[in-house]
């Protein structure tokens, strides 16, 4: 132990007689380290975030799509062919028996007269197990009911930016609203939301009857997607699968036929998502940790220049006793402390980096302590690694030739 202590010691003592150049040494440890650690930081914040944006969709939600077309051999993306209808919609409640709840979904937008207000916002149909499916609830007033949807009755239920936006502090419930040039009666306010992962005010929305918007607003018979949810995490799979077979049935689809839509659920798009982060983060953190090893290069040629300018001492050490393999492991605990010195100022430069950007950007950064514990361990490996072939060549010196050395 006291050996270790003269050793870290004297380690500390030459590195502290050149101040600038040890600095200038561990720099690219220091950038390798705070890269390494901040780009990690950056992919794992990705993957939180995907995670926390798909599990606020809903619980156990199943997602259907309308497919896409192609024309000359050139797809027109999705959506470009649909055909899913409200019979669709029907049919999975009606025989699906792993589905809890279901509802069709018709997408329209538009401007929104109320109270002498307007606003721009975007208008969803939707039907009662909505709410359940979305986990969302009311904060005034009420939802529609199957009744409403059946009647295609012109009610709405308001986010919180639209109520806000055309009403203020007033509660709009019971009032009057015009969505382009059909007239709607306010029946309920939503909880308020807030952004999602990617910064869309989730609030500024209209829910009505899908039946209504359907052929009121969009004078469409086609629905623009379906959401469904199991009844728990572990028959989602199956759920999915017996969404599909009823979808095709409805489609009058033969075997061997594509499928004319799109089925997804929660957890395969939670994975797909988080498998494309994590290898964006590999690609990142390999790349940063370029700079580790060029800063390992650094070191070395430090050392070597170290091991040149200090011959004559090399050699006076050897005449007064010291072995090859004290000299190896003096050079080699230099070389240790540079880059593990280098390595915790890159730990402190990444923190704030990583402060910075969630503070300032809308770039979540997020520093798990696994990482940064690699990164020293990795850093001090750098260190022993490039330092070794001088430590090395300083404890193969002759010592009479070195005492003999200018």
């Amino acid at each position: 132990m006291l050996q270790l202590k003269n050793l870290l010691k004297a380690a500390f003592n030459s590195i502290m007689k050149n101040r600038m150049r040890s600095l200038l040494t561990s720099l690219g440890i220091i950038i390798g380290v705070s890269a390494v650690i901040v780009m990690v930081g950056i992919g794992s914040g990705s993957q939180k975030r995907i995670a926390q944006e798909i599990s606020s969709f809903g619980n156990n939600m199943i997602m259907v799509f309308p497919s896409f077309s192609q024309r000359g051999g050139v797809s027109r993306g999705a959506g470009s062919f649909n055909r899913m209808t409200m019979d669709d919609v029907k049919a999975i409640r009606e025989q699906a028996t792993l589905v809890e709840y279901v509802s069709g979904i018709v997408m329209s937008g538009g401007q929104v007269i109320g109270n002498g207000n307007n606003w721009n916002t975007n208008i969803q149909g939707v039907e009662p197990d909505y709410l359940k499916i979305r986990v969302w609830k009311i904060k005034s007033g009420e939802f529609f009911d199957d009744r409403d949807v059946r009647s295609h009755k012109k009610v709405a239920v308001l986010g919180q930016t639209v109520a806000e936006n055309l009403f203020g502090n007033m509660d709009p419930v019971g009032q009057k609203i015009r969505i382009r040039s059909v007239p709607f009666k306010v029946i309920g306010v939503l909880e308020k939301k807030g952004q999602d992962a990617r910064g869309q005010d989730q609030d500024d929305i209209i829910l009505a009857p899908s039946t209504t918007v359907l052929y009121r607003l969009k004078g469409d018979r086609y629905i623009n997607m379906i959401n469904a949810s199991s009844y728990s995490i572990d028959t989602i799979d199956k759920a999915q699968q017996e969404v599909t077979e009823i979808l095709r049935h409805q489609h009058k689809l033969d075997y061997g036929q594509e499928n004319d839509f799109m089925v997804a659920n929660q957890s395969s798009v939670t994975e797909m998502a988080s498998a494309t982060s994590r290898i964006m983060t590999m690609l990142l953190g390999a790349v940063a940790a370029v700079s580790l090893i060029v800063g390992g290069i650094g070191i070395m040629n430090i050392m070597l220049v170290s091991v040149t300018e200090r011959t004559r001492e090399i050699g006076i050490r050897m005449s007064v006793g010291a072995r090859g393999s004290d000299i190896l492991t003096q050079f080699l605990m230099e070389a240790v402390v540079l880059s593990l010195s280098g390595g915790i100022i890159g730990i402190l430069l990444s923190a704030g980096i990583a402060l910075i950007l969630n503070t300032w950007t809308d770039i979540y950064t997020l520093i798990e302590p696994v990482i940064v514990i690699l990164s020293v361990t990795f850093s001090g490996a750098v260190g022993i690694f490039f330092g070794f072939y001088p430590a090395r060549k300083a404890a193969g010196l002759n010592p009479i030739e070195a005492l003999r050395y200018e």
